[in-house]
């Protein structure tokens, strides 16, 4: 069979940031995947880039005093340190911001533009005065026109769940400069995604993405679908659109086209051919994998965008869930918003691959790392049954037997059966289910260990020293440990290295499963990995929280003004009749369930105790918190809630009140709790 040709990429992370650990989760499932078809023999390359436009990088580089070019530089050497630190494989890793990526934008751009996809029509912003700059949703925060509640983005409210424009937000401002915002008319591009609707039902049912991603697209393609807004005014750090002076291309247009411009870089230097790999009709392979909030860019705009420029659509779209930290969100303050570089301060790399392997399915659900299940599951399989073979086994051989393995196996039947694993596990990490893979592969482990305990070669080395039998018990035993690593090696690619060198072994490929190792001298045993110590993960959290804290005392020094009359960062002055009206009580949160189609509510069941006559008062409110709280971490805590709001029809049902949540920002926030022996329906006073 002739080997695959296969191109795949992995999401551009913004180069604005450092990488996290939810980065590694995407780049961790990639690289395992791309060292799989390597160790089968075919020809897999990797790309990605720094996507490195909009402006969120050029306000980062204006606060820093250096150039958008400086910043995203710097930014892109980082994360290809870190990305090396996890022993990411990649062929090559550039940037949207590169001549291939302008000239691909600008063709595929005309291409829409030609082919009638591209409408230009004068649409209302917002428009910082100060800063001279249209505002995009996250920099316009204002009182919520629907509950009044304070503090909301541009486009939603967390508080109710309602969506509005930003022009119908109560008293906003730029959270950039503090000003009040302007309404002004411009002249935007948009490319025109509803003539793509027949030919996206049928790619999006084609196989080329999993069911539940599909079927999420079937909604939205059932629906009306919208003109995608693909320009942006000067002032913006970007490609300018071909033709039209002071307009930009919005940088999610040319993102996912910066997968072309690395892999033509690539090709520059390689050898390799871009038009065999992206030309309508190509017979090679096409993988991305993406993260669940990016999915309509790349389901949707990407594919309708290529078909109109006469490229190839991708072979399949591989979507994955978020990561969890013990159960909650990522956050910073906890300590569990961990970057890359944090995590390799103090811990091995090869125990996260590990661990998220061990957990990785080819659904789109959440994937924990619980770190009491982290520390134990890597000491028990990789340290207790993996590496423990061969240090139990290699002793006997270096010291008995020069090194050498014996001609024949103990137990060849051992050998065969997990020999015969070799397929189904490769075709466990083919579907993108490593879990199984894992689960199959320490099922193995398990049968080489019972077979070493049932022969206990520490016996037979006492009573049968230097004899044929105790060389074959270890070297069946060393066999055994060489098909795990084998099976292994595209999850820990560090430690197969070491495996190969103390095997005195070329590199592993996936035939090599088939070939027992026999009279064969092997090098001196060096420890191949240690075990985790919870001290270290301990340090990591408490890293990452201390370097939070201080980032939050610099943001809080730096915060703008709310308006030009209010300097401070607090809202307007209020009376004390006009606090007294509110009612604040104590309540018990006496259930918490997910909304149905609400990506940011919870709805809660709220008691408050009794009423004169002994009935229970309680009420239903919806809060948006859901990005800091899963339902059963919430029934029964108590909190605080606003009694006498008045109720609010919503699309989800009515809400008849709102709890309050501290936090320095949307996606970092606490339910208030009050002191031990406050009792539901107490009145905060």
């Amino acid at each position: 069979m002739n080997p695959r040709k296969i191109l795949v990429t992995a999401a551009l992370p913004y180069a604005n940031g450092d990488i996290h650990l939810g980065h590694m989760l995407e780049a961790v499932q990639t690289d395992i995947w791309v060292r799989l078809q390597r160790m089968r023999g075919n020809d897999c390359v990797f790309v990605c880039a720094d996507d490195a436009h909009g402006t969120a990088i050029m306000l980062s580089a204006e606060d820093r005093g250096i150039t958008p070019e400086q910043l995203i530089d710097d930014v892109n050497a980082a994360h290809q340190r870190d990305f090396a630190g996890f022993n990411i494989s990649f062929d090559n890793f550039y940037s949207t911001h590169s001549p291939e990526n302008q000239a691909f934008s600008e063709s595929i751009y005309t291409a829409l533009e030609n082919n009638g996809h591209i409408e230009k029509r004068s649409i209302k912003q917002l428009f910082d005065p100060e800063k001279q700059l249209f505002l995009a949703d996250r920099y316009i925060k204002g009182t919520c026109p629907k509950c009044k509640a304070p503090d909301q983005y541009g486009d939603n409210c967390e508080a109710c769940g309602s969506t509005y424009s930003p022009s119908e937000l109560i008293d906003p401002r730029s959270t950039i400069s503090g000003a009040i915002p302007e309404e002004r008319e411009s002249v935007h591009f948009f490319f025109d995604l509803p003539q793509f609707r027949e030919m996206l039902r049928t790619w999006t049912r084609s196989g080329a993405l999993q069911d539940a991603v599909a079927n999420k697209l079937a909604e939205w393609l059932d629906e009306e679908l919208q003109q995608w807004d693909i320009s942006r005014d000067a002032p913006y750090f970007g490609f300018e659109i071909p033709g039209a002076p002071g307009k930009f291309f919005y940088v999610w247009l040319d993102a996912p086209i910066g997968y072309m411009a690395s892999f033509k870089h690539f090709c520059e230097r390689s050898g390799y051919d871009f038009d065999a790999y992206w030309k309508a009709g190509s017979d090679t392979e096409l993988y991305h994998f993406i993260g669940k909030d990016i999915v309509n860019f790349h389901t949707l705009f990407w594919p309708a965008m290529l078909t109109s420029a006469g490229y190839r659509l991708p072979t399949a779209v591989y979507v994955h869930g978020f990561l969890t930290v013990d159960g909650t969100k990522m956050s910073k303050s906890r300590g569990t918003f961990i970057n890359a570089r944090t995590y390799l301060d103090n811990l091995n790399p090869e125990y996260l691959r590990y661990y998220l392997a061990a957990k990785l399915s080819s659904g789109v659900d959440d994937l924990d790392l619980n770190f009491d299940d982290f520390v134990a599951r890597v000491n028990s399989d990789l340290v207790g049954k993996v590496v423990n073979i061969a240090s139990r086994c290699a002793g006997f051989i270096n010291k008995g037997f020069d090194g050498m393995l014996a001609a024949e196996l103990d137990d060849p039947a051992l050998i065969a059966s997990m020999q015969s694993a070799s397929e189904d596990i490769a075709e466990h990490y083919e579907k993108r289910d490593y879990s199984k893979a894992v689960r199959l592969i320490m099922a193995l482990a398990d049968n080489a260990n019972q077979y070493i305990n049932d022969q206990q070669p520490w016996v037979v080395a006492k009573t049968e020293p230097g004899s044929a039998k105790l060389q074959q018990i270890c070297s069946t035993g060393l066999n055994a440990f060489r098909l795990l690593i084998c099976y292994l090696k595209p999850v820990l690619p560090v430690m197969a290295e070491k495996a190969e060198r103390f095997l005195n072994i070329p590199a592993l490929t996936w035939r090599d499963s088939q070939r027992p190792l026999l009279a064969h001298q092997i090098s001196k045993f060096e420890p191949l990995l240690t075990r985790v110590e919870r001290e270290n993960i301990d340090a990591m959290i408490e890293s990452t929280r201390a370097a939070y804290a201080v980032k939050a005392e610099q943001l809080t020094k730096e915060t703008p003004a709310t308006n030009a009359q209010n300097k401070t960062p607090f809202e307007p002055e209020i009376q004390f009749d006009d606090f007294a009206k509110v009612d604040l009580r104590i309540a018990l949160i006496a259930e918490a369930e997910h909304v149905e189609g609400a990506d940011k509510l919870l709805q809660l069941t709220l008691d408050l105790g009794l009423d004169a006559d002994g009935n229970s008062i309680r009420r239903n409110v919806f809060s948006g918190i859901k990005s800091a709280y899963a339902p059963e971490d919430l029934r029964g805590k108590l909190t605080v809630m606003v009694a006498n709001l008045a109720p609010r029809k919503m699309k989800f049902g009515v809400s008849e009140g709102m709890v309050l949540a501290a936090g320095p920002g949307k996606d970092e926030l606490w339910l208030l709790e009050p002191h031990a022996g406050a009792q539901p329906g107490m009145r905060v006073t």
